[in-house]
């Protein structure tokens, strides 16, 4: 069944526009509460982020829930993956995740972690949104759920992230710039990366409520790798507003993308004998990574795009290592989650086990050209049953044959069909996916 509020990463948009208003807030935290009143006592966790409507729906959160009887506990600005660990360690009911993440400070967003850390079933899901149209109530006064402000949880989060490395790895001498995006790791990062011995210089890291991932961060590592050259740092790491995104920047000034990380965490595991299951990548995943992958003989599986469905396949083939191109990043071996300060500490933890630098640990894999051709359509179509686009698609795939690949899919959000081409030769890619776009405007009836 179509679920009405959450999409595939919970509930999210434009503050003061339904749903993101405060009144909505307040019959969420109470429709949540009521879903797990009913699994018995207990608490929910809620954190979120520096954007400044956070206050505002935080609040309105902590009262949904005190309606529906249930205890609160405030993190305050806390990573989302942050949030996750406390969740599963604090024995939680539930995380409650107040944060738009790589969006611009007047967006927001609301996302759930179960008791285990991880992203909320469907079912449960559901049961939220049925309360949610269901009329608001408010139990009796003296069962009405009390709030307390969880004050060690940014230390208990640091002293996590620093025991997913072996104690014995040393990381001074190690210079690294950290952009926190003006988001929830500002005051967490600088703490982790200094703690385990490396020389730490933190941009990124003076949040007003409105400057989160602005012209700075994952979405932005530019500025990062600028910084990286200016301090002739060994690397730099630049983390997204809600932190559980990842680019890192070697000492070149070279962008390492998501690919391009976990191709260097699945290597790493691999030698040390500690990769079980394949890689999960997704339907962007850079052909580079496959074929480097495929190089050392582990396997590359797709899934849709989304971090959600990373996960579900991960689960479903047993493995251990995901992630997507724009930086989230799953290693099951260490978290529940995508955790942007934990990918980088493995990372950092193979610089010293091998002695080689960012920029040598990445060389093993090539990154293939990869274009992208949005085409407007006046309405949705299904691409996929047009016999006309099928051919043009067949056509290209046939020249590329191994050295490439194509893409179509229908955007969710947007009426855009989007042609991605990849390929070995930069001129060919352009070519294929100009033609391909041209053929799906011209098949695409008005």
């Amino acid at each position: 069944m179509a679920k009405k509020y959450f999409g595939t990463d919970g509930i999210r948009g434009k503050v003061g526009e339904y749903p993101i208003t405060a009144d909505f807030m307040l019959k969420l935290g109470w429709a949540t509460g009521r879903v797990f009143a009913k699994e018995g006592s207990g608490f929910v966790l809620v954190g979120k982020d520096t954007r400044i409507s956070g206050y505002m729906f935080e609040s309105a959160l902590e009262a949904g829930l005190s309606a529906a009887g249930v205890d609160t506990r405030l993190l305050g600005p806390m990573p989302t993956p942050g949030i996750a660990y406390l969740t599963r360690t604090l024995r939680a009911r539930a995380g409650i995740v107040i944060s738009a993440s790589h969006n611009p400070y007047y967006d927001n967003g609301i996302k759930f972690f179960s008791v285990d850390g991880a992203k909320l079933p469907d079912d449960v899901e559901h049961q939220i949104e049925q309360y949610l149209d269901a009329p608001m109530t408010t139990v009796e006064s003296a069962k009405l759920g009390k709030a307390k402000r969880v004050s060690d949880a940014a230390g208990r989060y640091i002293e996590f992230c620093k025991a997913t490395v072996p104690p014995h790895l040393d990381f001074k001498g190690m210079r690294i710039v950290i952009d926190c995006a003006n988001g929830a790791t500002y005051h967490i990062a600088p703490h982790v990366f200094s703690e385990v011995g490396a020389e730490v210089v933190a941009i990124g890291a003076d949040p007003d409520g409105l400057n989160i991932n602005d012209e700075c961060g994952a979405t932005r590592p530019e500025n990062l790798a600028t910084k990286v050259l200016e301090f002739r740092a060994d690397l730099g790491i630049a983390l997204d507003g809600d932190g559980d995104r990842i680019i890192m920047v070697d000492h070149k000034g070279e962008i390492v993308d998501g690919d391009e990380l976990i191709y260097i965490i699945a290597k790493s595991r691999l030698e040390e004998g500690k990769l079980f299951g394949p890689v999960i990548g997704t339907l962007m995943s850079n052909l580079g990574m496959e074929h480097a992958l495929k190089a050392v003989g582990v396997q590359l599986l797709r899934a849709k795009v989304g971090d959600r469905y990373v996960m579900e396949m991960l689960s479903e083939h047993k493995g251990m290592l995901g992630g997507e191109g724009s930086g989230h990043i799953i290693c099951l071996d260490k978290t529940t989650t995508g955790d942007g300060i934990v990918s980088a500490l493995q990372v950092l933890a193979e610089m010293q086990r091998t002695g080689r630098s960012l920029n040598e640990l990445k060389s093993g894999m090539s990154k293939y050209p990869q274009v992208l051709v949005n085409v407007k359509t006046d309405k949705k179509v299904k691409i996929e049953e047009i016999d006309s686009i099928k051919k043009a698609v067949e056509a290209v795939e046939k020249k590329l044959g191994d050295r490439g690949r194509v893409l179509l899919r229908s955007s969710g959000t947007e009426p855009l069909i989007r042609v991605m081409v990849e390929g070995v030769d930069e001129d060919e890619v352009v070519r294929f996916a100009n033609q391909l776009a041209a053929d799906v405007k011209k098949a695409i009836p008005a």
